[in-house]
């Protein structure tokens, strides 16, 4: 077993689901969306996408790709949150909390596309 394809897998799968976990919910409710695992969202995936930076291949250079999209996204959603808790006079209103929840999507969908080149990758190799 190679502990690196462990790691790396480990935090491509978690970066994943910390992201569904924010993103599930009501977009309106802001009760439903815990910053906290926002934060962790972005940690695992800025964490994820450092160990992505090794790979030389065609398909790492897409799990590359599709790391940099999620963490921009996953970074502007926190950008905003903030403003929106501790900057705007109206706190977190329904359409700041669609805004963030969005923007979490969009990098879930880019943490999916990662999964899935995972398990292309996983599926297609051979030991030789």
């Amino acid at each position: 077993m190679n502990l690196e394809k462990v790691v790396f897998g480990f935090f491509v799968l978690l970066a994943a689901t910390l992201n569904f976990g924010f993103f599930l919910g009501d977009m309106r409710d802001p009760d439903l969306h815990n910053p906290y695992e926002l934060f962790a969202a972005v940690v695992v995936n800025l964490i994820a996408l450092v160990l992505k930076f090794g790979d030389r291949t065609q398909i790492g250079a897409i799990h590359l790709a599709t790391s940099i999209v999620a963490v921009l996204q996953l970074v502007g959603a926190a950008l905003m949150y903030g403003y929106a808790e501790y900057v705007s006079s109206a706190g977190m209103t329904e359409g700041w909390t669609a805004s963030v929840v969005s923007l979490s999507g969009g990098a879930l969908l880019a943490n999916l596309v990662s999964v899935v080149l995972l398990l292309i990758e996983t599926v297609s190799f051979h030991r030789g």
